[in-house]
């Protein structure tokens, strides 16, 4: 069994919830609902590390008491955690609204995230690096094609949508994508050699393979953030384990419907 490395992000969550999302231009009143452990690449690892695999983060934080309060969060969990601590950035933020029905909208500002640098990662056949791209783009691509030539399979969720390399693109499998930055991928000249979608509740495809949304009671959604990374991050370790495709994809849309029952990205995420 290989290990999931995550190259991702670190950011403190901070949590608004109101009865609707606002309109352009609109204001509305909410009500605080704490500050959690996030990060498109903190999500994914701990999705990972529930899954059983072995995990290691690479990341960068301030030297503040949100990046030391998530460090010893990764360490309590089992997660080998790789992180640079910056003094000259702050933790990376995310400032999320999420109204009455689980949907939410989300700020994010980088921090520490975008100062990441890069450096070998050790990995090998049967290794998964798992990238997302709230870190800065050349690091990912220098990684990534490091991990390649290892022996290592990359899996790469373009998410927040920025180019990469087409080379990049070529050799991730697969990447992972959610229908609007599908939308985005479409509209480049990237074409991937392995894709997948999600759809949410409607499920997900990968090169013809297709599961099913697990319908997950209304009065059960607490919100939907993170459920795209809990599905990446458990997609990851079925693959690390030497899952096929269709076993990796059952396993992912599991995760990603099991996120939504608990508040925030993670589970028991305060900070």
């Amino acid at each position: 069994m290989g290990r999931v490395v995550v190259l991702g992000s670190l950011n403190v969550d901070v949590v608004t919830r109101v009865e609707r999302l606002p309109e352009p231009g609109e204001t509305v009143l909410g009500w605080s609902d704490g500050r959690f452990a996030g990060g498109k690449g903190g999500n994914q690892a701990m999705a990972a590390r529930r899954a059983g695999a072995d995990v290691t983060m690479v990341a960068a934080v301030g030297a503040d008491d949100a990046g030391t309060a998530y460090r010893a969060r990764l360490e309590r969990a089992g997660v080998t955690a790789r992180v640079e601590v910056r003094r000259d950035q702050p933790t990376g933020s995310a400032i999320i609204t999420v109204d009455e029905s689980g949907e939410n909208s989300i700020i994010v500002v980088p921090g520490a995230n975008h100062a990441l640098s890069a450096d070998d990662l050790g990995m090998g056949p049967g290794d998964v690096l798992l990238c997302s791209l709230e870190v800065a783009p050349d690091v990912i691509t220098q990684l990534s094609l490091q991990a390649a030539e290892a022996g290592a399979r990359v899996v790469i969720n373009l998410a927040p949508f920025a180019a990469l390399p087409h080379e990049v693109i070529a050799l991730a499998d697969p990447v992972v994508v959610n229908e609007s930055e599908m939308r985005l991928l479409a509209d480049s000249d990237l074409v991937p050699a392995s894709l997948l979608v999600t759809f949410g509740a409607a499920g997900a495809t990968w090169e013809g393979i297709r599961v099913d949304g697990i319908r997950v009671p209304e009065g059960e959604v607490v919100d939907t953030i993170g459920a795209g990374d809990a599905f990446c991050g458990a997609l990851a370790a079925a693959l690390a384990r030497g899952d096929d495709r269709p076993a990796a994809l059952h396993s992912a849309n599991e995760a990603g419907a099991a996120a939504v029952r608990w508040a925030g990205a993670q589970p028991d995420a305060a900070l």
